[in-house]
């Protein structure tokens, strides 16, 4: 086929011509992060338009994030079939005619076909996450690679912080306190009328939406972004991979998958939950409104962190466990710890400011994941990042179970949920990403009695 014909080898790329590469690619993850975290003010804003419950309003978290579980094997085929650009370039047009379905969904003010556009959009997402992860994974050398996916998830981050805020500033106006405020007292007909020119304010800004997304299509199929081969073996890859037919035979795959899972639904709960455990100490909700920001912010310097010592002074393995690790005492002391501390203009419980530093322990978790799961799969790495994309339907189904826990025991007692996943973490990063097979085999003995196993590549880097 011509896109496989054209697939060039990681080692013949210029520098000029990885560094473009990786631009392209960081423009990519910006447009992840912009897509995905304004999801966080149309919960509240569909909220109201649409007249929902709490739990109606959290199915467009639901909506978005279950396309990764449903279209990430998929993707992989279609990537195989199209090529990356060809597959990214599909990624962008699928994504665009989800922000379309946005202006029926407006019109008729019809919260179904909202969830439907969501959907569509969240599976072209699958499509170019698929495509981008393994694609910055494999773009130069495997010992730097935590530094590069470093420096694609402060792309994605800056796109968080601003997406909201630029979205806000466009269907928002200074008004609708009281509009919002004026509803309940409105007749059916006023009420209606309200709503309708209320939720069709998002016609513009994802019509916009839709037409940029076509032409980030266009651009990546025209781009100098050179196909990767990722299907080809060295000797020794090949070798080991022969008589493997299934990526489930994997085991550093399907364990970093469920890493993957585990990691971002943590992610998540640190984020989304702290407004509202800072409301559980009396924090009103315009300072309280600030701390998912200082999460972000600590994640951003864990990113500069890594990429300012990974690989010269520290590898990316021991990053991941120092993070994962960390991670795990962080949560410790959120259950743990208490006393009231005075800190940036805040004074809360001290166990708020763990969670907040769990954005640190964040950081490079993702980036220390990617390399070793892929490690050594040759022809099955496309598969494998389709198994590892899946995983991001822990950001859907994690925080479910801390709300339930958080209904019956507590807010604060709710955060024992995070222990098992980094002490997970911490298995898959000391000893997980090792395992190259399920079953145990016999240790091969040497005369002395001595016993030889086989170490994966990357740890002798």
């Amino acid at each position: 086929m011509s896109n496989q014909s054209a697939a060039v080898e990681v080692g013949s790329l210029s520098k000029r011509g990885t560094t473009v590469s990786i631009l392209i690619i960081g423009m990519m993850f910006f447009i992840f992060g912009f897509v995905t975290w304004v999801n966080a003010i149309l919960i509240p804003y569909f909220k109201i338009a649409c007249e929902l419950t709490n739990f109606q309003s959290y199915l467009v978290t639901f909506a978005f994030y279950i396309s990764y579980f449903v279209m990430s094997v998929p993707s992989s085929y279609l990537l195989k079939s199209l090529g990356f650009k060809r597959g990214m370039m599909t990624g962008f047009f699928v994504m665009a005619v989800g922000a379309f379905t946005f202006i029926p969904a407006a019109l008729t003010r019809t919260y179904e076909v909202f969830l439907l556009g969501l959907f569509l959009i969240g599976i072209g997402l699958a499509i170019l996450q698929t495509a981008a992860n393994p694609y910055i994974t494999v773009l130069g050398p495997q010992e730097r690679a935590a530094q590069r996916i470093s420096m694609m998830g402060i792309c994605n981050k800056a796109a968080g912080i601003l997406a909201p805020l630029l979205f806000a500033a466009v269907i928002l106006k200074a008004t609708d306190t009281d509009l919002f405020s004026q509803l309940p007292t409105m007749t059916a007909g006023q009420k209606s009328a309200a709503l309708d020119a209320l939720i069709r304010r998002v016609i513009p800004p994802y019509t916009v939406m839709g037409f940029v997304l076509i032409g980030l299509g266009l651009f990546v199929r025209f781009s100098p972004l050179p196909e990767i081969d990722t299907d080809r073996e060295t000797g020794e890859v090949a070798a080991a991979n022969s008589g493997k037919s299934s990526i489930f035979q994997f085991p550093q795959a399907v364990l970093g998958a469920v890493a993957i899972f585990l990691h971002v639904g943590s992610q998540v709960i640190a984020i989304d939950t702290i407004i509202g455990y800072a409301g559980s100490m009396g924090i009103d909700l315009l300072e309280a409104k600030v701390f998912p920001s200082y999460t972000l912010a600590a994640t951003i310097c864990g990113y500069l962190v890594g990429i300012s010592l990974i690989p010269r002074f520290v590898s990316q393995v021991n990053t991941f466990r120092f993070c994962a690790t960390l991670g795990a005492f962080l949560t410790l002391g959120i259950v743990l710890a208490g006393g009231t501390v005075t800190l940036l203009g805040h004074r809360a419980d001290v166990s708020i400011w763990f969670v907040v530093g769990l954005g640190l322990a964040n950081s490079l978790i993702w980036a220390g994941i990617w390399p070793l799961a892929l490690d050594g799969l040759g022809r099955f790495t496309k598969l494998a990042a389709a198994l590892l994309i899946m995983g991001l339907s822990g950001n859907a189904i994690l925080p479910l179970f801390y709300g339930f826990f958080a209904d019956r025991f507590g807010l604060r007692s709710a955060y024992w949920v995070l222990l098992p996943c980094y002490l997970y973490l911490m298995f898959y990063a000391y000893y997980g990403h090792k395992i190259r097979r399920w079953t145990l085999s016999r240790a091969q003995s040497f005369g002395d009695g001595t016993t030889a196993r086989t170490t994966p590549a990357h740890e002798n880097r």
